[in-house]
């Protein structure tokens, strides 16, 4: 990571923003939203559960979960300015597919009891002992086409600039300061059930993100992980892995 000199882009340059600066922009409110009805989705299906409806009748929640936020995407896309500019060249193509993959396998490993927090049920798309296939369809096309988008937006596009700058889209990725860099990886990790996978995988993207400076690397390799993830946990039944 490079140090900050002064210049338009870097992080002191917020110091120069007027004090009625809100601390959230519009940039920052289309990141945060998609990201906090996610979050929603999961606290209500938490919330539901301990009022004693069964998990398995939750199943569908996940499918609306994913739709509401990508409808909230589609929502705010012309904003997302990242996203419609330049995509990856081949060879950051093939290192971010290359990537993805790299952190799927250490995903798996990475399961031991010091290494995860809390417990997770799971997803299990099975219905009577029988896969349900338009739930495994759903499941992993939201998890491989939605939520990588979302969460690269917001912990890498969002979190991790703004920490050091308010204006953070004046910030370019490959001058993000280490305090941004730590703050939105551990986050990222401690979201996750299995924590230092999370933060493994936090590093892997951001990285990408820093050294191609274009945020569709992250995402692409993400997508690969939670793609290969999703065909992995069917193939074998290991659904705590979702």
């Amino acid at each position: 990571m490079t140090e900050h000199k002064d210049s338009p882009t870097a992080p002191n340059a917020a110091a120069a923003l007027p004090a009625d600066t809100p601390l959230f922009s519009r940039a920052a409110w289309v990141r945060i939203l998609p990201f906090g009805a996610y979050i929603f989705f999961i606290i209500l299906g938490d919330m539901l559960e301990r009022t004693g409806v069964a998990r398995a009748d939750l199943r569908w929640l996940y499918p609306v979960q994913a739709g509401v936020v990508a409808v909230l995407l589609a929502l705010f896309w012309r904003r997302y300015h990242e996203l419609r500019g330049p995509l990856p060249s081949p060879l950051q193509l093939l290192v971010a597919v290359a990537t993805g993959v790299l952190v799927f396998f250490l995903w798996i490993q990475l399961d031991a009891p010091w290494m995860t927090v809390g417990t997770s049920p799971g997803y299990d798309p099975r219905s009577n002992g029988e896969l349900d296939w338009l739930l495994v369809v759903l499941r992993i096309a939201g998890a491989a086409l939605v939520v990588p988008i979302m969460e690269e937006l917001f912990w890498r596009s969002f979190v991790m600039r703004w920490v050091d700058a308010i204006d953070f889209e004046a910030l370019e990725p490959a001058r993000a300061g280490i305090r941004g860099f730590l703050v939105s990886v551990v986050l990222f990790g401690f979201e996750h059930n299995l924590w230092l996978a999370g933060i493994v995988a936090g590093v892997a993207y951001s990285l990408l993100y820093m050294r191609h400076r274009k945020l569709w690397s992250a995402v692409l390799a993400h997508a690969v992980t939670n793609g290969l993830l999703g065909v992995w946990v069917v193939a074998t039944g290991s659904w705590v892995f979702w």
